[in-house]
């Protein structure tokens, strides 16, 4: 395929204007040019099977015709307003309707904005400043969500590692660190420390479930103290199941956000709770020392509403869900199969809907446990993929309902390359 500009050319160009030559998000030694149902090319011309899916917003795949057809209807009526729109009224009560959660929604643009917002209403519902976070648990940009993520560096609980410069110590002395997965520690921290608002929880942490019992216990406990629960649901909601991981695990939060799905591959995300909760939203409800003020340029736009509004009316009709998880189980057997093939220890963690691998003969239950027994494996496990036609992320394979029979038979060959590929770098190593 004829370009005007190479692969090469462009991350020459980005590389010049852009800090480590990329946004901050993806292997920036990848440009991507375009995408379409489960395909997406770079600009050299090479073509993959997607399993990275904008990391989760794409999970009908790219271009879906009736996705567009929605988004090519609005346009022509507006592409943002920073007022009341009807689309946006729509989507925010397809959300109430669906999550179990939420009376009412507040829109914001990303997950790290929403989560930002759930931080802070929890603090002025409850008047309480602490927030507990679990160690490894990923909750967006904020200062706050900047603890303990990927610490280089164990500390004792609850003690939180920043995992990045320009937060300053305030930051941290309002925020308590747990092991995730483990309830001894959590109500020892709730008995210790009167002043927290809010726990703050991913129900399925990056790709680690929760044990039976956790997330549960997690609601008695918060109960028990007068404590608030969120759960972080930018990557679970509306991919788990409809109604996201409250109504899978059958466990309700008092406050949760949403992103990626529910924006139908545009910049759309929220938060919503009871309408109790939601009214410090409301200067006239709660009055001006109790008000949370909360404004975006782009919040509720039409666009992304109209979107997300086609995306969710797609997925309630009957078979998606299960039809993901066959895809996605189907996937996780195919993996299996070629590292058992090749004797290579391996654990595959996390829900159909969502997984990847660890190296490792350990149960992964934890931030400290889910380790590769070797680095280089997963390195090499992922660039092998990648040069034989997957393209995903380093810790996480989205399935998308875009697959059809040959992604899965192309991705089937890599998963035998790449697992052949491991067997060499061992036997290498040794």
């Amino acid at each position: 395929m004829n370009r005007l500009h190479s692969q090469a050319d462009w991350i020459t160009r980005a590389r010049e204007v852009l800090p480590a030559a990329g946004f901050g998000n993806f292997d920036a030694s990848t440009v991507i040019a375009r995408g379409e149902g489960s395909r997406v090319w770079d600009e050299d011309g090479r073509e993959y099977v997607d399993y990275l899916i904008g990391s989760g917003p794409m999970l009908l795949g790219h271009g879906h015709p009736e996705v567009m057809e929605a988004v090519l209807e609005q346009l022509p009526q507006g592409m943002t307003f920073f007022a009341n729109n009807a689309k946006g009224i729509e989507l925010a009560e397809a959300i109430v309707e669906a999550v179990p959660c939420c009376e009412q929604v507040r829109f914001v643009t990303s997950g790290s904005e929403a989560d930002m917002y759930a931080i802070r209403l929890a603090r002025a519902y409850t008047g309480k400043p602490k927030i507990l976070k679990f160690e490894g648990g990923y909750h967006g940009m904020s200062a706050e969500a900047q603890m303990s993520l990927a610490p280089a560096r164990e500390v004792n609980f609850p003690s939180p590692v920043p995992d990045s410069a320009g937060i300053p110590q305030g930051v941290a002395d309002d925020m308590l660190i747990a092991p995730f997965n483990d309830l001894e520690a959590v109500g020892s921290l709730l008995a210790e420390h009167q002043d927290i608002a809010a726990i703050i929880a991913e129900p399925l942490q990056r790709i680690i479930p929760a044990q039976p019992g956790f997330l549960q216990g997690l609601r008695d406990l918060c109960d028990r103290h007068g404590v608030l629960l969120i759960f972080d649901e930018i990557v679970t909601g509306f991919r788990l199941a409809y109604g996201g991981a409250q109504e899978r695990y059958g466990v309700t939060p008092d406050i949760c956000t949403l992103g990626k799905i529910i924006g139908g591959g545009f910049p759309l995300a929220a938060l919503g709770a009871s309408t109790e909760i939601m009214s410090h939203f409301d200067k006239a409800a709660v009055g001006a020392e109790r008000w949370l003020m909360q404004l975006g340029t782009l919040s509720g736009n039409p666009v992304a509403s109209a979107a997300g509004l086609k995306t969710m009316e797609i997925l309630r009709r009957p078979g998606q869900y299960e039809r993901l998880r066959e895809l996605g189980q189907t996937l996780m057997d195919m993996q299996s199969a070629a590292l058992n093939e090749q004797g290579i220890a391996h654990r595959i963690c996390g829900d159909p809907a969502l997984f990847d691998i660890f190296f490792t003969n350990a149960e992964p239950i934890d931030y400290r446990s889910a380790k590769h027994s070797d680095p280089g494996l997963n390195a090499h496990w992922n660039s092998t993929l990648r040069a034989n036609g997957v393209f995903k992320s380093p810790g996480k394979l989205y399935p998308s309902l875009a697959l059809n029979s040959g992604d899965l038979e192309l991705t089937n060959s890599a998963f035998q390359h790449a697992a052949n590929a491991l067997s060499e770098y061992k036997n290498m190593a040794t």
